[in-house]
This record gives C-alpha cells, structure tokens and sequence, in this order.
C-alpha cells in the first residue's frame, strides 16, 4: 500500500535502541573489505543508552512493495552494498532456521520498512554507524526470530558495530578464519564491573567529518607503513594490557594506554598520503589540559581519545568529574550571547565545581576558547541492545509508515 494506507494484513513490527561504543584500542583497516575483517583486535567502552543511541522500528508485510528505510526523517537509499549484506545474511539465517525447524508461515516473503534516528550528531565521529547497524541487525534479527550472537552480521554493515551488540566493556576479536566466522565481538566485563567510570564526550564539531572513515581507512592501509606496523608489533600486547587494566579497574594503565593508542591511531592518519587530519586546534588543546591536569595531580586522572574526529572522549573517575567540569568549563566557556550555557553539560546531572585553585587552572594554562566546545555530554558506560515494547516509542505506524511523515 502507498504511504498512509491502511494494511490489509497483519504487521510484524519490532523497535530496539542500540548504543554507541568508543574504542580505547582503535580498529583502523580491514584486510578483508568485503567481509569486514579488521587487521588488529580491538576494545571498546559501550555508553549509556540513556544519553547516546540509535533507536530503530522495522516492520515487515506482504503489502510492502519493496524494502524502505529513513534515517533520521529522510528516505535513503536501500541499496548501499552494506545494508543489503546485513538484510541478506539475516534473511539466510531466517530460512536456515525455517528448514532446520520445518516452520511456515514467517516473514521470509516479506519486504521490510525500516524507520531509525540517533539522539546525537550522524557522521561526526561519534560512532553513529556502529550504532546504527548494530540497531538495525538487532531489530531485524528480533523481527525473524533469530537468536544467538549476531555481531558478525552487524561487523559487515560497520566494523565497530560488533562491539555495540554488547554492553560495558567489549573486545573485536581479529579471527583467522577466511569467511570471518571467528572475527566477533565479545564482552570482557559488563558494565556494572566498573561503577565509578564515566565519560564526557566534547562536543568540538558536530558537523559531518571531511573525510568517512571507510576511504580513510583505505587509504590509511594503502599508503601507510606504520599501520602496519601498529597492528602486527604494537595492538597484540597492548590489547591484552587494556583487558588486565579493566578486569582489574587500574584506571592508571587505563588512561595511559588509551591515550597512548589514540595518539598513535592518529600518528597513523598522519602517516597516510596524502595525511588525513582528523583533530583541529580545539582538539589539540583539549589533549593539552588533560596532559596539564595530570601532570599537576602527579597521576593519571583523565583520559582522553578521538575517532576519526576532532572531538573528544574523556575517561574518568566519578569523583573526578566534577573538577574536569569546572576546567572544561573555565577554558572552554559556551559562549555567552545565545543560551548554549543552559545545556552546555548535558546527560547525567552537572556536578560542575563552582571553583577552581588558581594553582591548578596556572598548571594548565591555556587561553580560554569561547564557543569552541558546542557542548558536552556526561554519561557512563552502559548495557547492550534494548528491546522497546511500548508502541508510543515505535519510530513506525500500525501499518508500517514513518510517524512522522503521515
């Protein structure tokens, strides 16, 4: 039926929100692109929903004329090699589990509406793919009745996307098998493991990135020597030190390895000919406070880490929050002729400190940048793919339309 006719036969229909993850380990380059196989293992920090996610309705009916989706209000284009990998292995699981079980009467005849939105910018380096896709496979697998880990699926629509199909803290597993069966995600601690860490994204550009992280990677692989470096003598080691340091809560071995590995993922971009520069002046500047800030205390007591953006992700402990606030803010302040200072901090409460020791703020030393953060965002790690089951928060209609388009 065309868009807001009513469907004369029944709907299946299933909403799922799925999270955004932030590597401390980087996965930068596949061996394999068509199955998405990544040249070095990979770890992750999964974020809280209640703050970050994709939320995802698919729909399926005999009278759907063709499979359809919308990203965030807008129909794109169904055919994107990725999508169609990600519809095509669900729908071979589905017909696998149709013979194995001698079912009828399911979903397989049936064309797909596909209706998603992220609560946080699309293609700023925020991971909004890895959320994306994990949401997407996590829907369509509810929807077919598929059970069972999926990551591999969710792995050929984007890399990352694996590591969202879990919470708390998760590692890309690089596998050796050819078809990438054993290149999967798996969760080494669940959220709950580390209660006092949190995280605040800064928001520096919210705007899409110059250059996709597909073509960066490309390119990266091509041209680069140090990546491979990076993956063949540097992340082994480095990932099994990142899953002692959370297994055992060292936030120092945590921080400093997460920097450590950002900054050198970027070394690598630089390394790329011609260089890919995903950091601005604000980025760097950023790194400088948090290098300062240690330094002053004697100790690592945040972190920072950059995708394939300029902005920033900061690790840290609860009781620390409030101090990393008050610099942020003192050196970064909203700028005062709008009313950004209202939600500059958004997500969990802002425990902002309303000073700070003139010693600490000389330590740093950097020249206040008004309106150079857009906002920042202070959330923590979190759970896995939710199921919705209030037909309110379904992004479809009863007969399978985008809501907002009817």
């Amino acid at each position: 039926m065309e868009n807001g006719r009513a469907s004369t036969k029944p709907i299946s229909q299933v909403t799922c929100t799925a999270p955004v993850n932030i590597a401390v380990i980087k996965y930068w380059g596949k061996r394999d692109e068509q199955l998405v196989l990544p040249i070095n293992p990979s770890l992750s920090v999964t974020l809280s929903q209640d703050q970050l996610c994709t939320r995802t309705t698919v729909a399926a009916s005999v009278d759907f004329k063709r499979d359809r989706i919308w990203l965030n209000g807008q129909e794109q284009s169904i055919d994107t090699p990725r999508l169609q990998k990600c519809l095509g292995e669900i729908r071979r699981l589905a017909r696998k589990r149709k013979h194995e079980e001698e079912r009828s009467g399911d979903l397989l005849g049936c064309c797909v509406h596909i209706c998603s939105e992220n609560n946080f910018p699309t293609a700023a380096g925020l991971a909004s793919s890895a959320a994306g896709y994990a949401c997407l496979v996590q829907s369509l697998a509810r929807l077919f009745g598929i059970d069972g880990d999926v990551s591999h699926i969710a792995r050929q629509g984007s890399g990352s996307a694996c590591r969202s199909m879990y919470g708390g803290f998760v590692e890309w597993t690089m596998g050796r098998a050819e078809d990438g069966s054993d290149s999967v995600a798996k969760q080494v601690a669940p959220a709950e493991h580390w209660p006092e860490l949190r995280v605040l994204v800064v928001v520096v550009n919210a705007g899409k990135k110059a250059v996709g992280s597909t073509e960066g990677m490309q390119t990266t692989v091509r041209t680069s020597a140090l990546v491979a470096y990076r993956a063949e003598h540097v992340v082994p080691s480095r990932q099994d030190d990142m899953k002692r340091a959370v297994l055992d809560r060292d936030f120092q071995a945590f921080g400093e390895i997460t920097m450590r590995d950002s900054n050198q993922f970027h070394a690598t971009c630089l390394d790329t000919y011609p260089p890919i520069f995903y950091l601005n002046e604000t980025s760097k500047q950023i790194i400088h406070l948090v290098h300062r800030y240690n330094r002053h205390h004697g100790k690592v007591k945040a972190a920072y880490t950059f995708d394939a953006g300029p902005n920033a992700v900061l690790y840290l402990l609860q009781d620390d929050v409030p101090e990393v606030l008050a610099l942020l803010k003192h050196f970064f302040p909203a700028n005062a002729n709008n009313d950004s200072e209202r939600t500059f901090v958004r997500g969990l409460p802002d425990v902002c400190r309303k000073d700070v020791s003139s010693d600490l703020l000389d330590s740093v030393g950097l020249e206040p940048s008004p309106g150079a953060v857009q906002y920042i965002i202070h959330t923590k790690a979190g759970q896995d793919p939710q199921v919705l089951t209030n037909p309110q928060q379904a992004l479809l209609d009863e007969n399978g339309w985008p809501k907002k388009q009817n």
